[in-house]
């Protein structure tokens, strides 16, 4: 009973929405951090950005960070968070393949 419902959690649509929202809010959240940003006010701590982008919002977290020019200047940006995306990527291809 309980692998049936770890199957119906676990669903290819599940997981489809899952990532969608995730890296919905890693867009989104590139989005305010960058409009703080420009207003001088409180701002979404950096570890808070690198945390959406672990738990599979990296396309999301990229796709804002070169559409609203925003944290492009940092190096820790621009490599880490396409090298935690890339990491993702090759545990997904890993682990469904095999």
């Amino acid at each position: 009973m309980n692998t049936i419902i770890l199957q119906d959690i676990l669903s290819t649509r599940n997981i489809i929405i899952y990532f969608t929202f995730i890296n919905l809010i890693g867009f989104l959240a590139m989005y305010i951090d960058k409009q703080k940003a420009k207003k001088g006010k409180w701002r979404i701590p950096e570890k808070t950005l690198f945390i959406i982008t672990a738990l599979g919002g990296g396309i999301g977290t990229i796709a804002g960070m070169y559409t609203f020019r925003h944290k492009t200047q940092k190096s820790i940006f621009v490599i880490g968070l396409p090298f935690i995306t890339v990491l993702e990527i090759i545990g997904i291809l890993y682990f469904r393949i095999f």
